[in-house]
């Protein structure tokens, strides 16, 4: 008799289908974007001196068209996707569709590869996810199945579009998983294996960033440069999330239309990018500077031949075009662009050493070109590890792209000090900032280790954005008519329009309506103390407030206007993340 497949099995068998699959999209997608993007690129080059007409549109056209898209068929598709994923497999237990895929590959080639500055990668994770995921139901697979397809997806996506299996391993416990789960860890790495080599037969063997770094690199003084550029990636690190949720935000508020944002955002980094390509004077393969993923001009920095003014002046403008592409709604990710910038940074601090060789001899350098290579890797990953938070994932990806082991103590003692830094001036890291901007917590809170460690987290990586309130014109009987034909719950925020009144009890709304109370309840909560917090009161600060006054729940309001209803805490939402903790820490 023929003997039938385990679930472990099949299990496996899905994750080599998967990692084939996922590998195929992530080399697809590469391709479309580098070749869409190299025949704009050329065709406005060809036009002669129109070209400085002509560029600056183009990335807004692209943002136009993926603005309507994003609109009217794939509103999920904005962004990296990276939050998606994570908020798909919390919250929604990894069902995902392809059609997320499809949406991401369209948008993602018709945006980046119309020049504005994003990167792949963070698409190709979210089409990736979502492909395994589909993969995952389409065989019928258990709902716990399914969303281990996941992190599977994601993992073949990172291992083939930057063609480094190791970081994709990592990246995936660092970013998504709670722990180093050997039951995770193996068709994870099965997936990862089969991507890789899918990607690495059709595009190479060469990681996607091929560095020339020498293997026999001593090790010297100067690699204590390391030590002041993680602490000045830390900062700036922070500074780039501070601004690109500040302007996100503003324009979540602003009166332009969402689908002509995504046009906004691309006229004005088609603009940066073609000053920024005019005043540096980058001509010739492949310097494309602002523009797109911009790997091209990276790949000269490593080899030391952008001076200080450059390197500057393309750090700035591609920080701001980065920003100013996300925050508008762009579809696009931020691997590429933290690469850029650490790169430029970094090399900026490696012509600083070569100057203090050259005039004080505080350093001994032998070859100048080699050390300032050398520092734009270092400044890519300790950058890398400041915005993204995932300080090991920055190390390795480093070392599988220039498969040299030289620089490995100054990269991690700069990605340490980096990432402690970002880490001590904002608790949530960018992409669980960008789904609580959006009104999005996720039900467990990943790679939060600690109990003390949650508590100091804003009540707004927990709290209910989704809540039912009441209607403080109402009276209490008209009240509980329109509750009651909802959900009911223990207590309700009574609003008139969006000014928060009070907080009342379902039970004293019945025994309101037992009493024949007549008054609207904008009167009768006329003398209510509300007591309420704000989203950036601490988990421990709420829950003590809480307990102070004996409630069950509390309102959070906007730190501008404590009228101003956002959300609700309740106990519950507290007590869920103190056992999420506790099964972290196994107890």
């Amino acid at each position: 008799m023929r003997a039938r497949f385990t679930d472990g099995q099949r299990f496996l068998i899905l994750c080599m289908i998967a990692g084939f699959l996922c590998g195929l999209a992530a080399v697809a997608f590469h391709l479309a974007i580098h070749y869409s993007f190299d025949f704009i690129w050329y065709s406005a080059e060809a036009l002669g001196p129109w070209f400085w007409v002509v560029m600056p549109f183009i990335p807004a056209l692209g943002g136009l068209a993926a603005g309507i898209i994003l609109a009217k068929f794939a509103p999920g598709a904005v962004g990296s996707g990276i939050p998606q994923t994570k908020a798909s497999y919390y919250n929604d237990f990894g069902i995902m569709s392809l059609k997320e895929a499809f949406w991401r590959f369209i948008l993602g080639t018709l945006f980046i590869g119309t020049g504005n500055s994003l990167g792949r990668e963070g698409p190709t994770v979210h089409m990736c996810a979502a492909i395994a995921s589909k993969l995952g139901q389409a065989f019928g697979l258990a709902k716990a199945r399914i969303q281990a397809m996941v992190p599977i997806g994601m993992g073949a996506g990172i291992a083939a579009a930057f063609n480094a299996p190791i970081s994709a391993l990592f990246f995936v416990f660092e970013e998504l998983l709670d722990d180093f789960s050997t039951k995770a860890l193996g068709g994870l790495v099965v997936a990862v294996v089969v991507a890789a080599a899918t990607s690495r037969l059709l595009l190479g063997e060469d990681p996607v960033l091929t560095v020339p770094i020498h293997e026999d690199i001593a090790t010297s003084w100067w690699m204590l440069v390391g030590i002041p550029l993680g602490a000045a990636c830390g900062f700036i690190g922070h500074g780039f999330v501070t601004a690109l949720l500040k302007l996100r935000g503003k324009a979540k508020e602003s009166n332009v239309p969402r689908w002509l944002q995504p046009a906004a955002g691309g006229l004005a980094v088609g603009l940066l990018g073609t000053i920024a390509f005019y005043v540096t004077g980058l001509m010739g393969e492949p310097q494309h500077g602002v523009f797109s993923i911009g790997y091209g001009s990276l790949l000269t920095a490593f080899e030391g031949q952008l001076v200080f003014a450059v390197m500057l002046i393309l750090f700035v403008f591609k920080f701001a075009a980065t920003i100013i592409n996300y925050a508008t709604g762009g579809s696009g990710g931020l691997f590429s662009p933290t690469l850029f910038l650490g790169g430029m940074l970094g090399g900026i601090f490696g012509l600083g050493l070569v100057w203090l060789h050259n005039h004080t001899g505080l350093f001994h350098v032998e070859n100048p070109s080699e050390v300032i290579g050398a520092c734009v890797l270092l400044g890519m990953g300790a950058l890398f590890s400041s915005i993204v938070r995932c300080p090991f994932t920055s190390v390795l990806i480093i070392f599988e792209m220039t498969r040299n082991y030289s620089l490995i103590l100054p990269l991690m003692a700069g990605n340490i000090i980096s990432y402690f830094i970002a880490a001590h001036l904002r608790k949530v890291p960018l992409y669980n900032a960008l789904l609580l901007q959006d009104g999005v917590n996720l039900r467990k809170l990943p790679a939060y280790q600690g109990v003390q460690d949650y508590r100091n987290l804003p009540v707004s990586t927990i709290m209910t954005y989704d809540v039912v309130s009441v209607d403080a014109t109402l009276t209490p009987v008209a009240a509980l008519e329109k509750i009651e034909s909802g959900k009911t719950h223990h207590g309700y925020p009574a609003v008139d329009g969006e000014h928060l009144v009070g907080m009342v009890m379902h039970h004293e709304l019945e025994e309101m309506r037992d009493a024949k109370e007549e008054r609207i309840l904008k009167d009768i909560l006329a003398v209510q103390n509300i007591i309420y917090a704000t989203p950036d009161t601490s988990i421990r600060g709420a829950a003590n407030l809480m307990i102070r006054d004996d409630v069950l729940q509390i309102p959070i309001v906007s730190p501008k206007n404590e009228r101003r209803l956002l959300g609700v805490l309740t106990l519950h939402d507290i007590a869920r993340q103190q056992n999420a903790a506790s099964e972290q820490m196994g107890r």
